[in-house]
């Protein structure tokens, strides 16, 4: 498969490459990295990042302004997306040949072209690993390339904490490293939350609630959200802090957003992306998310995951 993407990017002179709504680390990174190397491997080529911005990331990239001409005759490839529902920008559909890159459960193979690894930690480990297969056939890894990937395999490792990370993940980390950025600098703007955050996680260490079977729950709703004058992505920042309480074996967050209640589900042990599914969401075994629109689904949500704690 490494081998089809390879050929499709030499033969394309236009590639855009999209990503996840609500994007994370690896979504940025995946994705930024991906065109860092495109363009300082084929500087004949247009290549763009593109999807709405999300001004907690900025410090990673900013993204590029296409319009739908530049779609013509385009190679698209999607990066860390597992479902054509959690694509950003719907344009992604217009281009002339699609690709999808991901590490995510295959549930909805969209694409032309597939290339899923459900072993890799991130999608930005993946995409380190391709520039690795074709180095000899000249791509080549900038310092910000190897910043973008660094900081993706760092954020959905959870600082190489989670599961997730193989010696494979540390080997590539090991090399990424050796690239001249800062990471000092990369961590603290990973990791410094606001002070309105911050009491916000003081509020949620002191209100969650403890179920039974080793389930827990946090209920942010909009209008606390308002009182902390805090922003549901910011909110989203917090969905790990239950971890590290001993006795919780999976939990949820629902962060109320306008339109919907966000579903953040996280696990030390049960399979939690199968009750993801369940209610219009996915993702992976120990970490997944969801979409509701009413509390009374949230109280499913909780039977639910106490059933599966139980399990």
């Amino acid at each position: 498969m490494k081998e089809q993407i390879i050929r499709e990017i030499e033969n394309y002179e236009t590639i855009i490459v999209h990503r996840h709504v609500r994007p994370d680390p690896d979504a940025y990174g995946s994705q930024g990295g991906l065109v860092e190397i495109l363009k300082q491997s084929y500087p004949e080529k247009k290549v763009y990042a593109v999807g709405k911005e999300e001004p907690s990331l900025h410090y990673m990239r900013r993204l590029d302004q296409i319009t739908d001409e530049e779609y013509e005759k385009a190679l698209v490839i999607v990066c860390d997306t597992a479902n054509q529902e959690r694509v950003c920008d719907k344009r992604y559909r217009q281009g002339e040949k699609l690709i999808k890159i991901d590490h995510h459960p295959n549930e909805d193979p969209y694409g032309d072209l597939v290339w899923v690894d459900t072993t890799a930690s991130s999608t930005s480990e993946m995409i380190y690993e391709f520039y690795l297969t074709y180095k000899e056939r000249g791509l080549k890894l900038s310092d910000e390339a190897a910043r973008l990937l660094f900081a993706g395999i760092v954020g959905d490792t959870g600082r190489f904490l989670y599961p997730s990370t193989t010696d494979k993940t540390f080997a590539y980390a090991g090399e990424l490293i050796h690239y001249n950025f800062s990471r000092p600098e990369l961590f603290n703007q990973m990791y410094d939350l606001d002070v309105k955050v911050i009491k916000l996680k003081g509020y949620v260490l002191q209100n969650f609630e403890a179920l039974a079977n080793g389930a827990a729950c946090v209920y942010l709703k909009k209008e606390l959200l308002e009182e902390y004058d805090v922003r549901p992505s910011d909110a989203s920042l917090l969905v790990s802090e239950l971890g590290s309480i001993k006795g919780i074996k999976a939990w949820v967050f629902f962060i109320e957003e306008e339109d919907q209640i966000r579903v953040r589900l996280r696990s030390k042990g049960p399979i939690i992306n199968v009750l993801a599914r369940k209610y219009n969401g996915g993702g992976h075994p120990l970490a997944s998310g969801a979409s509701i629109y009413s509390w009374d689904e949230a109280e499913k949500v909780i039977n639910d995951l106490i059933e599966l704690c139980k399990e």
